[in-house]
């Protein structure tokens, strides 16, 4: 089978579960080695270690994307145990759960956070990789993990439609700036079954909104 990703290496964060864990996964079995970063170590070695149970090559490190030195050190010991980066996932995302029309439901702080998280993390990462990937003959390519929330004004609450929309706007930005050696694209998925949702909504009002997408897909 034609591996499409042998002998890259990619970086995922938030892999520990959702999107970001099934993208690793997706990127081990077409042949790359995965680095899985999360913040919490447990989730994310056990994806890991299903990668490498299933023949792929993967190494789990806990990250949080808003601590430079976190992102500083994982940079090198990437370099130093395999040369080079060629893709980034920016997927590590946070949230708040609030009512669009409930405006003390959400602080400054929360704000502050979430676009801490969202944007700024995606940000720094893309720093800590630009030097290694532009440096390199094919370049590199970032994928930032936006959401349908960044375009419709939709989602869990107004700090994380704000945040996804600034993620779309400063991936705009930098693609200009930084390519053509870094390619660099958003996608906005949009509802996604799993517990990240059904903890965040409650079991009653999840089941309603994937009956809601079901009656108003086209595909059901």
């Amino acid at each position: 089978m034609n591996r499409r990703l042998e002998n890259k290496v990619a970086l995922v964060t938030g892999a520990g579960s959702g999107l970001g864990a099934a993208t690793a996964t997706r990127f081990a079995e077409e042949g790359a080695h995965v680095f899985l970063t999360d913040i919490n170590l447990d989730s994310v070695a056990s994806i890991a270690t299903a990668i490498t149970d299933a023949g792929g090559k993967a190494t789990a490190r806990r990250q949080d994307v808003t601590d430079e030195a976190d992102w500083d050190v994982l940079m090198q010991e990437i370099i130093t145990d395999e040369g080079h980066l060629d893709i980034l996932v920016n997927n590590a995302g946070t949230t708040k759960f609030v009512d669009h029309s409930d405006l003390h439901g959400l602080s400054s702080y929360d704000f502050q956070h979430i676009y801490g998280v969202n944007v700024i993390g995606s940000y720094q990462m893309i720093r800590a990789v630009s030097e290694q990937m532009q440096s390199q003959e094919e370049g590199g390519a970032v994928v930032n993990v936006a959401s349908t929330a960044a375009v419709t004004g939709i989602g869990s609450s107004v700090a994380y439609a704000a945040s996804k929309g600034a993620l779309v706007t400063m991936t705009l930005s930098l693609a200009r700036s930084l390519g053509p050696k870094l390619r660099i694209n958003a996608v906005c998925p949009g509802f996604i079954e799993g517990d990240w949702l059904r903890d965040g909504l409650g079991d009653q009002k999840y089941e309603e909104l994937i009956a809601f997408h079901r009656e108003n897909s086209p595909l059901g």
